[in-house]
């Protein structure tokens, strides 16, 4: 068997919206486009997915662009989310959303903590210096614009 190496990646942030809107917008993956730089193009359902849902994704790389099939193994609304794909160049790749209350940020709302967690259980090579640094700078600007979207959506 060939050598394969583990990657993960955890990042979090706080978002003053309760966890049932952070959940319901990041769990439709027609949203990803708008706060996740890489992906340009989804075909699935306008809404959250459950867990069994499949959709699929156009995802921009350094060498061209790559199609991912997706797959929701699991999703508890409004806790958790998992969904799962493969590409042929990173191997099995999952992606885990938690949601969790942080306490109020007004009288009538709890804050949620946002947390993405994304694992390569298997890559083919281990990812260079210079690929985990834009990893995380790409996360933190996908963590940082759907906060900006959220807190700043019109409600009325």
């Amino acid at each position: 068997m060939p050598n394969t190496f583990f990657f993960e990646r955890h990042h979090d942030i706080l978002i003053n919206v309760p966890p049932d809107v952070v959940f319901d917008y990041v769990t439709n993956p027609n949203s990803w486009p708008e706060w996740l730089a890489a992906s340009h193009h989804i075909d699935s359902p306008d809404r959250p997915l459950g867990t069994g849902d499949e959709f699929q994704e156009k995802w921009h790389t350094r060498s061209g662009e790559t199609v991912l099939n997706w797959i929701v193994t699991s999703a508890e609304r409004p806790t958790i989310w998992i969904g799962e794909t493969e590409a042929p160049f990173l191997g099995p790749i999952i992606v885990r959303y938690d949601f969790e209350a942080a306490g109020p940020f007004d009288e009538k709302n709890q804050a949620t903590r946002y947390r993405r967690n994304v694992t390569n259980p298997t890559r083919p090579k281990p990812p260079t210096e210079d690929m985990v640094q834009r990893f995380d700078e790409e996360a933190v600007i996908g963590l940082s614009n759907i906060k900006s979207l959220l807190e700043n959506r019109d409600t009325g």
